[in-house]
């Protein structure tokens, strides 16, 4: 009769517990986020309690604050989540040997496509931001690191001769923050036309300034190719 192994089971194929944890955790997290998200959109920062936001998450009131201190932290979260998709874009930039234009270009659309889900979040954001000083502030905190990833994106341009001088990136980036900034609360505020089109149509008018003749030219001559 054959003996019945009494070897442990191997755990080499289970993920350690702590890794379970952490994905369980990391699941817990965006659960609440995305809650309150379509919470904010619905009634309104100012008006959604946490206990609104737990209760659409299916969540125990007291799990809210083992991942967000505070209301405040998931409006964090949300800038967070756009400061990193320009900061890819600068790093896309760096990589590549390709038009620093054309990544520009391609974060604002992607930045709209972003925003253009819910003009109603877009406007309790907004209004959540400028409700009082403490959060003015951090808004604006917020802004100038935006402001200058962007910045980048600009001097990365102007060293490889695509962009003008008479500026400096430093205030290219702000300029071109502010308006597609205005633009997204314009559109917030009337969504009557779609976001990222928008957003296309403005850069179109946009990039020929930014450029330097030569690469304009250069731009030219790329178009009569692909034609």
């Amino acid at each position: 009769m054959p003996r019945m192994s009494t070897a442990r089971p191997s755990t080499l194929s289970r993920p350690p517990l702590a890794n379970r944890r952490e994905r369980r955790s990391a699941e817990i997290r965006e659960r609440l986020y995305r809650a309150a998200l379509r919470i904010f959109a619905e009634r309104g920062y100012l008006e959604t309690t946490v206990a609104d936001i737990t209760e659409a998450a299916d969540l125990g009131k007291g799990t809210f604050f083992n991942y967000f201190p505070t209301k405040e932290h998931v409006l964090a979260k949300y800038g967070e989540e756009r400061l990193a998709t320009i900061d890819r874009a600068v790093q896309k930039a760096r990589a590549s040997e390709g038009p620093v234009l054309d990544v520009l270009k391609e974060l604002a659309v992607n930045l709209a496509g972003q925003s253009s889900q819910s003009p109603a979040l877009l406007r309790s954001i907004f209004t959540a931001h400028l409700s009082c000083a403490p959060m003015r502030a951090e808004f604006q905190k917020r802004l100038r690191r935006g402001r200058r990833l962007m910045g980048e994106l600009f001097l990365l341009a102007q060293e490889r001769g695509e962009v003008r001088r008479d500026l400096s990136a430093a205030e290219l980036g702000r300029l071109m923050h502010i308006i597609f900034m205005g633009v997204t609360i314009a559109w917030a505020l009337n969504p009557d036309s779609v976001l990222r089109k928008t957003t296309e149509e403005i850069w179109e008018l946009l990039g020929p300034n930014l450029r330097t003749a030569t690469a304009r030219s250069k731009q030219k001559s790329r178009r009569r190719a692909a034609a």
